[in-house]
């Protein structure tokens, strides 16, 4: 049960960490974010936040948000909806 206890504990501190910027007003850079750390914006899940980091690794850096657009899964609608918690700066 303690083990449990302890498991428990670290997962909320893991989620923690990686929820606090967003939850804290903090925009995600989409130039160096991780795939959790992009999974904390709301409306992008795992498949997209693995696409978007996998584009980045081969086209280079982004030069706006609206570049996500070139990223599958992702269209203007969907970019309307988080666009708001991204930013864009160079690596």
């Amino acid at each position: 049960m303690k083990l449990k206890s302890l498991f428990m504990a670290t997962l909320l501190a893991c989620t923690l960490l990686v929820a606090l910027p967003v939850l804290a007003g903090d925009k995600v850079n989409i130039n160096t974010a991780t795939v959790a750390e992009l999974q904390s914006i709301k409306g992008i899940g795992p498949k997209t936040a693995s696409a978007i980091v996998a584009y980045r690794t081969e086209h280079g850096g982004f030069k706006s948000i609206n570049e996500l657009e070139n990223v599958k899964g992702i269209g203007s609608k969907s970019l309307e909806k988080f666009e708001g918690e991204l930013t864009v700066s160079k690596k």
